[in-house]
Formats: C-alpha cells, sequence, structure tokens
C-alpha cells in the first residue's frame, strides 16, 4: 500500500512539472469540445447578448498592420491588467469586466459603430461576452467576440508585451532584445543592449538573428503607433522563430517606467538655438537635425491651422492608417510601398515638402532614401514628433527631441 501511493506521488510531481505535452490523452471528441467551443455558462452569456463569434483568421486580419492606429477593427482584452501586461493580442486596449468603469473610457472618442471586438482567457472564459454585454449598454452597435481568446492567439502568432516582461527580460538576460527604429535613432538612445534591425534594412542584417529559432526575442520601436516592430516581428516569425514578441509601447513607454537607456539617467537641458543661429527656408524655420523643421514651431502652426500656404503636407503612412485621422491638409503618399523614383515624381513641385508619420521614424527614413539617392531635399523636411489624430482629425502632438 505504502508502496503505490509513493509512486501515485512521483507520478503527480511528475505531471506537474512536465507541462501539457505530458498530460494524459483526452479523447478526440473530448478535446474538440473543449477547445472549440464555449463552456455552457459562457455560451449562456453569448446567447444573452447576441453576440457574433468570430474566429484567429477573422481577427488577425483585423489588426491590420499591428498598430492601434492601423487596425481595422478595435480589439478588447478583458482580463485584469496584470495579465494583459503580460500576453496580449497586438493592438489591443485593456477593459477587465472587473473595473470596466475606471477603463471605458478610451472608447469616449469612439464612433458607436465602430467594430469591436472583445476576448479574455479562452473558451471557458466569461469575461469577454460580459464586457461585449457592457458595451453594447453603452451603445457600441458592432460588438464582436473572438473566444478563442488569448491562449489560441499566442499558438498561431505573436503578442504584444508590456513594461514588467521587458524589464524582467532585461535584467536576466532573457531575450534578444531588437530596436526597429532607424539607426540614427538608435544611436541617440535606445534600451541597453538592444540589437539595431531596423525593417527596411532587413535584407542585408538578417545575419544577425539567431541561429537557434527558439531564442526569445522582444522587437520594440517608438511606440504603439509605430509599426516597425510589427513588420519585424512578421519576418522573424516567416524565418521561423518561435518565441517572438512586441513590446508595442517601446522607448517611450519604456522611458515612462524610468528605466535605463543608452542616454544615461542625467537629464541634459535642451539645446536653444540663439536668434542668430536660426536657420530658415522660405519662411520654414528648420530643426537642429539634418532635414527637419523646428517641432516646436511647426507644431504651434499646426495646431493654430496656420501651415503656411506654401507648404505641403505629406503623410507616409499606410492608407489605412491615413484614414483613421492625419494632420489637416495633408495628402497621402506611402513611401514605403514607392520606388523612390515614383515618390520623388509624386512630391508636390512648387511647395516647400514637410513629411510626418505616427512617430517619426517614416518621416526620417522617407527623407533620408531621397537624399541617399542624390535627389534635391533643399525644400523637402520632415516633422519628428509622435501624432495621434481621431477620426475627426483631431491631433494629439508631442514633439520629439533632436538627435544632436
Amino acid at each position: 500500500m505504502k508502496l503505490r501511493l509513493m509512486l501515485a506521488s512521483v507520478v503527480a510531481v511528475a505531471l506537474m512539472f512536465s507541462g501539457c505535452a505530458e498530460q494524459p490523452t483526452v479523447p478526440e471528441k473530448e478535446v474538440s469540445k473543449k477547445l472549440n467551443a464555449p463552456a455552457p455558462a459562457v455560451a449562456k452569456l453569448i446567447k444573452k447578448y447576441n453576440l457574433e463569434v468570430v474566429d484567429f483568421a477573422y481577427t488577425n486580419a483585423k489588426i491590420g498592420i499591428g498598430t492601434r492606429s492601423g487596425a481595422k477593427a478595435i480589439l478588447i482584452d478583458a482580463r485584469p491588467a496584470a495579465m494583459y501586461a503580460k500576453s496580449t493580442i497586438p493592438s489591443s486596449l485593456n477593459i477587465p469586466d472587473t473595473e470596466f468603469d475606471k477603463y471605458v473610457g478610451q472608447l469616449d472618442k469612439v464612433a458607436k459603430d465602430k467594430e469591436i471586438i472583445v476576448y479574455c482567457g479562452g473558451w471557458e472564459c466569461g469575461k469577454s461576452p460580459k464586457v461585449a454585454g457592457m458595451l453594447q449598454a453603452k451603445g457600441f452597435t458592432d460588438v464582436k467576440l473572438y473566444q478563442a481568446g488569448e491562449p489560441e492567439w499566442k499558438t498561431k502568432s505573436y503578442v504584444e508585451v508590456g513594461v514588467p516582461v521587458v524589464e524582467a527580460a532585461f535584467k536576466k538576460n532573457g531575450a534578444l532584445l531588437i530596436d526597429a527604429r532607424p539607426y540614427a535613432k538608435t544611436l541617440a538612445e535606445s534600451i541597453p543592449g538592444a540589437l539595431f534591425m531596423n525593417d527596411d534594412d532587413m535584407p542585408k542584417l538578417m545575419g544577425r538573428f539567431p541561429t537557434d529559432k527558439a531564442t526569445p526575442i522582444i522587437t520594440f520601436c517608438a511606440g504603439y503607433e509605430c509599426h516597425k516592430s510589427h513588420v519585424v516581428a512578421h519576418k522573424l516569425q516567416e524565418l521561423g522563430y518561435s518565441n517572438v514578441k512586441v513590446f508595442a509601447g517601446g522607448l517611450p513607454a519604456w522611458k515612462a517606467a524610468e528605466m535605463p537607456t543608452t542616454k544615461g539617467a542625467k537629464k541634459e537641458a535642451p539645446k536653444v538655438a540663439s536668434p542668430e543661429a536660426v536657420k530658415v527656408v522660405d519662411g520654414i524655420q528648420l530643426g537642429v537635425d539634418d532635414g527637419t523643421v523646428d517641432g516646436e514651431w511647426y507644431k504651434a502652426l499646426v495646431v493654430a491651422d496656420k501651415v503656411p500656404a506654401n507648404v505641403a503636407i505629406v503623410d507616409v503612412r499606410s492608407p489605412e492608417e491615413f484614414a483613421n485621422g492625419h494632420l489637416k491638409g495633408a495628402m497621402n503618399l506611402e513611401a514605403a510601398k514607392m520606388s523612390i523614383k515614383d515618390f520623388a515624381a509624386a512630391l508636390p513641385k512648387d511647395k516647400v515638402v514637410i513629411f510626418n508619420c505616427a512617430t517619426g521614424g517614416r518621416a526620417m527614413e522617407a527623407h533620408m532614401k531621397l537624399n541617399d539617392a542624390k535627389i534635391d531635399v533643399s525644400k523637402i523636411f520632415y516633422f519628428d514628433a509622435n501624432i495621434k489624430c481621431d477620426a475627426q482629425n483631431k491631433c494629439e502632438i508631442i514633439v520629439n527631441e533632436p538627435l544632436g
């Protein structure tokens, strides 16, 4: 009898540490029911709120390029904030069911007919239909469920993580951190130890990727509206890397959490150009960095709707991002998808051209490509700023610090 108890204890301990792969075989019908259908209590909530349940393919198509402004639908993670920070679907906002009133303000400026997809911890999780019902009560008319949720998602694609996960990896050297911003941005300031791997430079730099495809990798760039980290993550997955995550908050979130950067802890006083040092081209005040306009000067004009008539505002993001909100008066040319010849030819010829994007990175790259191609950029500049606009083109603008 004692021998049997000892054997049972050994087996129990072995199972506890061996993970799901070593669990006893479950009949195929039972697995199918568990993984592909909601639990009875969840099914009742779905029926109560008359919710449409969508699958991975549908949800994947809706997140677009992975950024919040680039997504075609709003994804809502209904789990607690700590779980959201640990692993969530790219572009998601967090509205826990138990703190709905505290978090729902994130949707104050969202149109009531905007498509919203809510999810949580899988088929047995009732948080997603609860939040969906609450959103319906708030007047939202197109609310769906991705009920398979985060557990299924992370088996099929990369996830988005928050500062706590990156901090742990940083302190333990537990993952390769990849900075996907332009090289000049990386040189100016980055997370210590991060590898530079800009999306445009990947073809010639892929030899820097780890040989071990199971290596944990976390990509990041300039914040929630920056798509470069997502592009690199997608490419890594295509190459067979199996443990890829995106730190969507990027360097701005890292700095906001007062984590160390390569710039050091000492905050330098901003450089202020003397009046005689200010450079002006056709009435446009230039910035400290080559190719830039003076950020604060230009921001003031944009906010006051007083951009000079001789300026052409060119948004170099994707059409989807542009449609979700942009600076008033801007035209859209997706620089990354055009040959440099076609891009240059499409630019207005009788005005000063000022590029912008969501975080400054793509605008900088568009300017650099023109310059590298020996195209005259004497009247072409870029606005280095984080810009977030709503569907009514009301924009929040934060000017980035000069690189030099």
